[in-house]
């Protein structure tokens, strides 16, 4: 499996545990499979749902901010990459 970098976290809200990412490069769909990256980070999920200001959106492209759940803490700074087969 390769990586493809897509992102990267700006920020991480713990009580809904929700990453705030930068689309940087490329796109992210509903149902892809994310890896985050960092420091002390490496988290492996499927994105399940995203939002771009609180209005659930099925695809994200280059530029874009969205939010999306994840199910442990993340930092800022940390890289997003897309699991590609």
């Amino acid at each position: 499996m390769a990586e493809k970098k897509v992102g990267e976290v700006i920020k991480f809200f713990p009580k809904p545990s929700v990453a705030a990412i930068k689309i940087t490069e490329g796109t992210l769909t509903v149902g892809d499979t994310i890896l985050i990256k960092g420091h002390t980070t490496d988290l492996q999920e499927e994105v399940k749902s995203m939002q771009i200001d609180n209005v659930p959106v099925e695809k994200a492209e280059s530029g874009q901010l969205i939010g999306i759940k994840v199910k442990d803490r993340v930092r800022e700074g940390d890289t997003v990459y897309k699991v590609v087969e």
